[in-house]
């Protein structure tokens, strides 16, 4: 098999267990869906193993599949961009669905929609694969929207819940705002370059770096920045940036094992690698850049601080997700788009390890995920528990684990950094450092250590019927095989990775910084390797940051159990603010939902009712009915009656002509 069909391999394996699977998944059986699905992204895997092994030896690829059609001088084509940053990102997005589908087969036991849940994550990961392996905004796009309607089917999964419903259609329609102005740069893409290929527009951008166009009246905006802004606001949509980041904690609603997928590898990660392909465009937009900082630091810190106040297991890490997230987009704003893509990298594994994790004890507490209705798991649950802990540690950004190297790295490109907003997102990240840590430890205390709050209400009836087994158990094979696999990248992949990926040019082209950003050659000239970084970081402010949040973590809900509940008591207003997500959501139902209702109302009464069907139908109905009505009388069927009105219109007619030939 040569390199060209191993491409074609890496989507294509997953894109045919989902097909098989949705079309004949009830009548094969569980156990051959599942084999069918997990076999399919195993090659994915695998395939995308040698393709990332050929890529480091030198080896890269950008050609077109097939044309799908021609229109003028625009070719719509399929085909595949193969360099370092592609074949990282398929390594990651593959390995960690593996994971997924593995833990699936554990967490979907009992849920009848077995196989279909198995089709649509499959088909999750060909989306997410077609997406990353473009070498053309067509197929971006193409993937990009497949993601968003998987999503969105994933999401509403449990379609009997109501909750659930709303959930799916609210991440559906916030990321069709967001991909409302995805569209309108790809549209500003083919009327200023007239090409959808990445080769020639990058080729052909710096040749419009001063170039602008009128929107309205004498405003001119540059091409660049507009382009630019345009595709990050599609961004903003799928990685659920500030405003749009409403839809990532409702998607909750979801089964654990795609919460995992969503939040991890694939979905939110799509737009942080977009605008990472797109540096050869963002590079010649300082406003873009500026734009994206700022909102990345908005989303890292003030998503961060509603982690605290969530008692939801999935909802601590969702919002976690989201303050992550925003690392990434601060990183690709001050141009360090291989700290962004390494962060992307670690936190793949250990946010996967922590949703996972979450998983195995929502199973162990009968689908409970109140944490204050948890408590001294760790006994119960030896597994879970300590693969937990190294996902929360490394979250938190504890040496040597996986997420420090990447958010000390992320915090010191934004030091170095120029560009617009980048004080306020050195803030932003620093302080965000104290309070992940926070969140994170105040999510593992109260779910594995302290008093069993499991033994009362609903949990106690469960574990009170002997068909549950009594106490809590570890979760079976299935489930704690992925947590494993997952801790080990979690350990030891920002340990082993970050000399390579972020100073040893193991990018190379793939992404392209101007010099008056290039931030991160600064810190390339100090690196003095792993082991230095570690010990140079036990002297910063963001390394004891980290250890203050992680005591107090301990101080509150270990040491001082009492105090949370009266911390809240006496904040009040703020903590119904967090609490309420910046009451945000009500803004939007007010605002969007409500209004939108109210404006489609007025439309119904004024428009529909009154002016079409009032005015035009029920209207000319009328006038014809009185027009009839009028010229009835008139047909009476008397000749004489005719006769007269004959000799009248004679009459009128004569005086008429009369008066004309005096005049």
């Amino acid at each position: 098999m040569n390199m060209q069909e191993l491409y074609l391999l890496v989507p294509g394996a997953p894109l045919l267990g989902a097909i098989v699977v949705g079309l004949w998944g009830p009548k094969l059986g569980r156990a051959a869906a599942h084999s069918l699905c997990i076999l399919g992204v195993a090659v994915s895997t695998a395939a995308s193993a040698l393709i990332l092994r050929d890529v480091l030896e030198g080896n890269t690829f950008n050609g077109d599949v097939y044309t799908w059609m021609t229109s003028g001088d625009i070719k719509f084509a399929i085909g595949f961009l193969i360099d370092p940053l592609t074949a990282l990102m398929i390594t990651v997005v593959s390995f960690v669905s593996l994971m997924v589908h593995v833990y699936t087969i554990g967490y979907m036991a009992d849920d009848p929609g077995y196989t279909r849940f198995f089709a649509y994550i499959s088909a999750f990961t060909f989306s997410m694969l077609m997406l990353v392996m473009a070498n053309n905004f067509l197929q971006l796009f193409f993937g990009w929207e497949g993601v968003g309607l998987v999503s969105y089917l994933l999401i509403g999964f449990w379609y009997t819940r109501p909750t659930a419903i709303y959930a799916s259609l609210k991440a559906f329609l916030a990321n069709r705002v967001g991909d409302f102005g995805f569209v309108l740069g790809l549209g500003l893409i083919v009327a200023y370059f007239g090409s959808l290929d990445y080769a020639t527009v990058f080729k052909g951008a710096p040749a419009l770096a001063g170039a602008t166009f009128t929107v309205a009246g004498e405003a001119n905006w540059p091409v660049l920045t507009a382009i630019c802004i345009g595709l990050f606001v599609g961004a903003m949509g799928k990685s659920a940036q500030v405003p749009l980041h409403v839809w990532l904690p409702d998607s909750m609603e979801g089964p654990t094992p795609i919460s995992a997928l969503i939040h991890a590898a694939t979905m939110v990660t799509a737009g942080i690698f977009m605008v990472a392909r797109m540096s050869p465009l963002f590079e010649l937009s300082d406003t873009a850049l500026a734009f994206v900082t700022i909102i990345g630091a908005t989303t890292a810190l003030f998503m961060a601080l509603l982690g605290v106040v969530q008692n939801d297991i999935k909802r601590v890490i969702a919002y976690s997700t989201l303050s992550q997230l925003g690392y990434m987009t601060v990183a690709l704003g001050v141009s360090a788009y291989s700290a962004a893509i390494f962060h992307l990298m670690t936190h793949a594994f250990f946010k996967a390890l922590l949703f996972l994790a979450a998983g195995s004890v929502i199973i162990a507490l009968h689908h409970e995920q109140d944490l204050r209705k948890m408590g001294g798991l760790k006994k119960y649950m030896p597994i879970t528990y300590w693969t937990a802990v190294i996902g929360a540690v490394a979250l938190a950004g504890i040496p040597p684990f996986a997420g420090f190297f990447s958010k000390d790295a992320i915090i010191e490109a934004v030091a170095l950094s120029k560009v617009g907003g980048h004080a306020y997102a050195e803030f932003a990240v620093t302080v965000g450092v104290f309070i992940t840590a926070l969140y994170t430890f105040r999510m593992l205390f109260m779910a594995f250590h302290g008093p069993e709050r499991f033994r009362h209400g609903e949990a106690a009836d469960h574990a009170a019927d002997p068909g549950h087994g009594g106490d809590p158990q570890e979760s079976p094979w299935v489930v704690t095989v992925p947590l494993v696999l997952l801790a080990i990248p979690s350990i030891y992949s920002g340990w082993a990775y970050i000399d390579p990926v972020l100073f040893g040019n193991y990018f190379g082209g793939s992404i392209l910084i101007a010099p008056q950003h290039a931030g991160l050659a600064t810190m390339t000239e100090e690196w003095r390797g792993a082991g230095a970084f570690v010990q140079h970081s036990l002297t910063t402010l963001p390394f004891w940051l980290a250890v203050a949040g992680v005591a107090t973590a301990w101080f509150l809900y270990i040491k001082r159990r009492d105090l949370p509940a009266k911390i809240r008591d006496r904040s009040g207003a703020l903590y119904r603010l967090l609490l309420n997500n910046y009451y945000i959501d009500r803004c939007y139902e007010w605002l969007f939902g409500a209004g939108f209702r109210r404006l489609g109302a007025f439309f119904a009464d004024v428009g529909d009712r009154s002016i079409i069907d009032g005015f035009f139908v029920n209207g000319s109905a009328r006038l014809v009915g009185t027009t009839s009505g009028i010229l009835r009388q008139i047909q009476s069927g008397f000749i004489y009656q005719y006769a007269f009105a004959m000799v009248l219109g004679i009459v009128v007619f004569l005086f008429w002509w009369l008066t004309l030939r005096v005049n």
